[in-house]
C-alpha cells in the first residue's frame, strides 16, 4: 500500500536524458519554470541580434521599445476594439467551421456514398491557397466581419473533418457487435461508444483549428480591413512602426495560447475518465 501511494506521488517527466522522476507537486513549477526560461532565452538572443547587429527600430526593434509600445497600446480602448474584431472572426470561424466539420465527417465516416462523392471535392479544395480566396469573399460577402468568419472557417475546417473521420472510423468493429447484441439502437451507438470513441481525435482537431482560426482571421483582415489586429500589423508595416507590428504579433500569439489551451481544458474535463 504505502508503494502505491509513493507512486501516484511520483510522475515520470521526460527529459533529453530519459525520463526523470519528479514529486507531482513541483510539477507545475517545473512546467512555468521551463516556459519562463524559454521566454527569457528568446528575449536574450533577440537582444543580442540587435546588439551584434546595429539594427534600426524600423528594421529589427529591441525587446525594451516593443515592451514600450505593449504598454502604450493596452490602455487604449482602440486596442481592444482591434482585439474583440479579430476574437469575434476568430470564435465564429472556429464554431461554424467546427460545426460543419463534425457533421460532415459523421456522414463521410458512416456512408461509402457521402465518402466517395465528397471527399475528393474536400481534398481538392485544399490546393486552392486561402490567400487567394480572400479577396474574393471580400468582393462576395462585404467587408465587414463576415468575409473573415468565412476566411476562418475554411481554414479550420479541413483538419477538424480529417480528426472526425478517423475518430468515427476508429472505433473497434467488436464493441459495434457488442452494441447490437445488446439491441442498441443508432442514437444510443452513436452516444455511448462513436462519441466516447472519437472524442480524443476531435478534440485533437479542434485544438489545431484553434489555432489555425487566428491565422485565417488575421488573411482576412490583411486583404481588406480597418479594425482587428491585422489591420494593426499593416498599420505598423505601412508607417515603418516595426515595435507596433511585433506588439500585435504578440497579442495574436496570446491569443492562439488561450484557444488551445481552452481546448485543453475541455480535453482535460470530458476525457477525465480515460484516466
Amino acid at each position: 500500500m504505502a508503494v502505491s501511494t509513493k507512486s501516484r506521488q511520483v510522475i515520470l517527466m521526460r527529459s533529453p536524458f530519459g525520463e526523470v522522476p519528479v514529486p507531482r507537486k513541483y510539477v507545475p513549477l517545473l512546467r512555468a519554470g521551463s516556459i519562463v526560461l524559454f521566454v527569457v532565452s528568446v528575449i536574450a538572443v533577440w537582444q543580442l541580434i540587435v546588439m551584434i547587429g546595429q539594427y534600426p527600430s524600423f528594421i529589427l526593434p529591441t525587446p525594451r521599445e516593443v515592451w514600450n509600445e505593449l504598454i502604450s497600446m493596452l490602455p487604449t480602448a482602440s486596442f481592444w476594439g482591434h482585439v474583440a474584431t479579430t476574437l469575434i472572426a476568430v470564435l465564429g470561424g472556429l464554431l461554424i467551421g467546427a460545426s460543419l466539420a463534425i457533421l460532415l465527417g459523421y456522414f463521410i465516416a458512416k456512408s461509402p456514398v457521402v465518402n466517395s462523392l465528397v471527399s475528393p471535392l474536400v481534398v481538392a479544395s485544399q490546393a486552392i491557397p486561402i490567400v487567394a480566396i480572400a479577396p474574393l469573399l471580400a468582393i462576395w460577402f462585404g467587408y465587414g466581419i463576415t468575409p473573415k468568419i468565412v476566411t476562418s472557417l475554411l481554414i479550420v475546417f479541413f483538419p477538424i473533418l480529417v480528426s472526425v473521420v478517423a475518430g468515427i472510423r476508429s472505433v473497434e468493429p467488436n464493441l459495434r457487435d457488442l452494441m447490437r447484441s445488446l439491441q442498441a439502437d443508432r442514437w444510443q451507438t452513436f452516444t455511448k461508444l462513436e462519441v466516447p470513441s472519437a472524442l480524443p481525435m476531435v478534440l485533437s482537431g479542434l485544438k489545431v483549428g484553434a489555432t489555425l482560426a487566428v491565422i485565417g482571421a488575421i488573411v482576412g483582415e490583411f486583404v481588406n480591413s480597418d479594425r482587428g489586429l491585422g489591420f494593426l500589423i499593416k498599420q505598423g508595416n505601412g508607417e515603418y512602426n516595426t515595435a507596433r507590428t511585433f506588439a500585435a504579433l504578440i497579442a495574436l500569439i496570446v491569443m492562439a495560447l488561450l484557444m488551445y489551451g481552452s481546448v485543453v481544458l475541455l480535453e482535460r474535463k470530458w476525457l477525465a475518465w480515460r484516466k
